[in-house]
């Protein structure tokens, strides 16, 4: 493996995850957890992730083959879960109601929000052009990026305030419909597309 090899897995891979994008969403849905339980979520979420790469690498096209699944139909089944997590944060939070059960590190922070569509087709694209052994390396280090970002993002929350969390918790939560929406505009189009 050369250092090309591994910049060319390396890089589009961070900007599938986008980590940048979903460190504000991960604020939004876990800004009423104490910071004990936020870390472990990021514990959770970080291990969930890994945990689906590595099974996606070593099985996942022969099992989307297999079962009739396409990346669309993850993009439209993700996009459906994270638009009805904002449309009920948006329109239906309390106290209780916003009060997530202990899998929100599962989903959606793990999957779809750090694992979703475009990466997991970005690691079967870098996988088929690179290898096995950049797209490996590349996946562990963009995880271990994803979770220093998600373990200190608490740090922004104490710099902005409690009623400054709110607010911007309410814009995160407006984005991350936008990016449900988005998600599964793409699947939607991309389905009528193989359809022609």
């Amino acid at each position: 493996m050369n250092l090309n090899d591994f910049l060319l897995s390396f890089i589009p891979l961070f900007v599938a995850i986008d980590i940048i994008g979903t460190a504000p969403i991960y604020l939004a849905l876990t800004e009423q957890f104490e910071k004990k339980e936020r870390r472990k979520l990021v514990v959770q979420a970080v291990i969930t992730a890994f945990i689906l790469a590595i099974v996606f690498i070593a099985t996942g096209k022969v099992i989307l083959d297999f079962m009739g699944i396409t990346l669309n139909d993850f993009r439209i089944g993700g996009g459906l879960v994270l638009l009805i997590l904002s449309i009920n944060d948006l329109v239906f939070a309390s106290d209780e109601t916003r009060k997530p059960k202990g899998t929100i590190g599962i989903v959606p922070l793990g999957i779809p929000l750090i694992m979703g569509p475009a990466a997991l087709t970005t690691i079967l694209v870098i996988l088929n052009n690179n290898g096995i052994i950049p797209t490996m390396l590349s996946v562990f280090i963009n995880l271990v990026i994803v979770f220093v970002v998600l373990y200190y993002a608490e740090k922004l929350v104490d710099l902005i305030g409690e009623s400054g969390s709110k607010a911007f918790a309410k814009v995160a939560s407006l984005f991350l419909a936008a990016i449900a929406v988005m998600m599964i505009r793409v699947g939607i189009t991309e389905v009528i597309k193989e359809m022609r």
